[in-house]
């Protein structure tokens, strides 16, 4: 009877402690002053979000609150589900009308956002600027959010992570003398040459990764930099986003500009856009990659790795092959950094034809390895066999024994699709990143470009005869490039007029498989249409995780797909008028979130297309229709139109279609 009512007491305390900790370790409301010094009080979890800041609507998706934000700018692309969110225009411009329609019962601003303070400082929403200018005010932020949010578990947690991955940085930075670290500058701007002011966060991310910033006296998100101040300075490193590379094509063939260790030495790198210039949750992620182009030599010995090599974890998925002995993904630590290997073992081994490798026999596993951004710049310098054989040692495997592929797309963005017809079944195993490296074979210039890749694992189970083996290839490989021209995926190095076919890393391994023997995969066959149609989901579904790549993309992410922005897109040099180039961006930016002109110029994209192919050959129609749209926007007739393309190659559709929106809302505003 006593050990009965032991056993009770116990089972009531289990019960009250599990259900103690699933309690919030706060209650609203939630009182904070944010960085404009407005005194904030949260009463309950919102509901209703418009977030005009990107780094913030990254912290609100990780933290698993992206169903509360309702609309976006633009500039908004990470993580992937931010796709599907309405849009209100860019960073710098929101439309006011597209916010209001949201009712939003909190907007996420920066101090830059005064128009928007002005309309809804006395409205019901609250108006909160969580500016960050350091890595603790991302951390700060990440706290906040996840108390605003009720995500406190979430918050803790992404904050460890980022700060065990600037940690590992730190370790390998202790080892490298104070004299021998190198001086590091952010580019910035276009005319003239800007770079962050001293109390920037992107000087900062230079100092964790274990360079030195230069130091001006100046303060702000971007300052501007002289010629003497710069040959003052001497970069032995010079960094920046793609935008800025045309920055380094104007300045850096003129003297003094072009006098510096950096430009001498060629050490220029380019990081995507929404990595280098946000304060955000990926600075654990980006900071270790601009140290490992920082320190090449040092990121390659491995007696300054801070962990060991080693497996650390694994995550098996279930394959329904009577062959396959396990499934499953390998976490590992590779020259310190999260590593990611796809395996599929084989219960007896199997022939396999690889686009790398070529025709393999006795294979017993199969795989797909993910290398993270740190580590591309040693696999160039390594070459891929002393990669591969470093992989191999890490994961217990035997070259002659295995065959593998490789990647720099996240193994946890992996597409597995699997496809039946009666006793035939085919799966697609696919990860696709597009948009470092897209190509369109035929015309682009064979150069290496960083890695992207869309990999393809093809398992049946029926037994491929060698010739199916090769043909299932072709049959792949058009599925394939189907789906990247159904999604209107550009080519990185024509993106105006090109789609792209695939990428310039692509590869794919055939698994001859077990069962009934089939000795065709063509077009023709069940077979082949089993092979494609996994293969056209899996690459697609693959292009959204790793890149948030839609069907229905908006008009701005159609632009910039195309490499067209506002900025780079639209000159008022010569015009003797009275708008400035800021004012008519902000208007081609509000009446593009329009549908009709948005359907307009996407109508556009698919016309050039067709144009420069030369399957259209008469634009006198399409004239009238720019004519139309011009005076529509205008509202009356326009005389003499004017050329605000600044792009001296833009397609003549193309320019045609963007020229008649900026000549219309030219006559309406000036």
């Amino acid at each position: 009877m006593k050990e009965a009512k032991h056993y009770y007491y116990l089972c009531s305390f289990i019960l009250f402690a599990i259900l103690w900790s699933a309690v919030p370790v706060f209650s609203y409301p939630i009182a904070f002053t944010d960085v404009q010094g407005n005194h904030i009080s949260i009463t309950k979890s919102p509901l209703r979000v418009v977030s005009l800041v990107p780094g913030i609507t990254e912290i609100i998706f990780r933290i698993g609150a992206g169903d509360a934000v309702k609309a976006v700018t633009h500039y908004d692309t990470y993580p992937p589900e931010t796709v599907h969110k309405t849009v209100v225009g860019g960073f710098f411009s929101p439309s006011l009308k597209a916010i209001e329609a949201i009712q939003p019962d909190v907007i996420f601003l920066s101090g830059l956002h005064k128009e928007i303070i002005k309309k809804f400082e006395n409205e019901k929403c609250q108006l909160i600027n969580l500016d960050a200018k350091s890595v603790s005010d991302i951390y700060r932020n990440i706290d906040l959010l996840g108390k605003i949010f009720n995500r406190q578990k979430q918050a803790e947690t992404l904050i460890k992570d980022i700060r065990n991955e600037l940690q590992i940085v730190a370790g390998k930075v202790e080892s490298i003398p104070e004299s021998k670290r190198k001086r590091v500058i952010r580019l910035m701007g276009r005319d003239p040459v800007m770079i962050p002011g001293d109390d920037s966060f992107q000087n900062e991310y230079i100092r964790i990764a274990g360079g030195i910033p230069p130091k001006l006296n100046k303060k702000g998100n971007i300052v501007l930099v002289t010629k003497e101040e710069w040959i003052r300075f001497n970069p032995q490193i010079i960094y920046g986003c793609g935008g800025d590379r045309e920055t380094a094509r104007k300045f850096f063939d003129q003297p003094g500009w072009k006098d510096v260790e950096a430009v001498k030495n060629g050490k220029i790198f380019y990081f995507p856009c929404d990595l280098t210039c946000r304060a955000s949750t990926r600075a654990g992620y980006f900071v270790p990659w601009l140290f490992a182009r920082i320190y090449e030599n040092e990121f390659s010995r491995k007696e300054l790795q801070v962990f060991k090599d080693h497996i650390f974890k694994s995550r098996h998925f279930d394959l329904d092959l009577d062959y396959i002995e396990d499934a499953r993904i390998v976490f590992s630590r590779i020259h310190d950094f999260v590593n990611k290997t796809l395996i599929v073992e084989f219960k007896e081994p199997l022939s396999v034809v690889s686009s790398l490798e070529g025709q393999r026999k006795h294979i017993i596993s199969v795989g797909n390895h993910y290398s993270p951004p740190p580590c591309w710049a040693l696999g160039h310098k390594l070459g891929l066999k002393k990669i591969r054989e470093r992989v191999y040692q890490v994961i217990g495997k035997s070259e002659d024994k295995v065959s593998f592929i490789f990647t720099g797309a996240d193994m946890d963005n992996l597409a597995v699709k699997q496809k039946r017809f009666k006793d035939m079944k085919v799966y697609a195993l696919v990860t696709a990143g597009v948009k470092s490296n897209a190509v369109r074979m035929s015309v682009d210039e064979g150069r290496f470009y960083e890695p992207g890749t869309i990999n393809i694992i093809l398992l049946t189970n029926m037994k491929l005869s060698q010739r199916a083996m090769t043909r299932a290839i072709i049959s792949a490989t058009e599925a394939k490039t189907a789906a990247l021209q159904d999604f209107d995926i550009r080519s990185s190095r024509t993106p105006l007029i090109h789609q792209a076919t695939g990428t310039g890393t692509d590869n794919i391994i055939v698994v001859e498989g077990k069962g009934s023997k089939i000795n065709n995969a063509g077009g023709h066959t069940k077979m082949g249409e089993l092979i494609a149609r996994a293969v056209y989901e899996a690459v697609q579904e693959a292009m959204y995780k790793q890149n948030g790549m839609v069907f229905r993309r908006n008009v701005f992410q159609r632009l910039k797909d195309r490499k067209i922005s506002g900025f780079g897109l639209i000159s008022v040099d010569g015009c003797e008028c009275n708008v400035g180039k800021y004012d008519l961006i902000k208007a081609f930016e509000e009446i593009l979130l329009q549908p009709r002109y948005a359907g307009f110029i996407e109508s556009s994209f698919a016309i050039s297309d067709d144009y420069e192919k030369g399957l259209v050959n008469d634009l006198g129609f399409f004239e009238l229709w720019c004519s139309d749209m011009a005076e529509e926007i205008a509202g009356k007739k326009i005389g003499t139109t004017k050329d605000f393309i600044a792009d001296k190659d833009m397609p003549r559709v193309l320019r045609m279609a963007l020229n008649s929106l900026l000549n219309g809302l030219y006559v309406r505003i000036k």
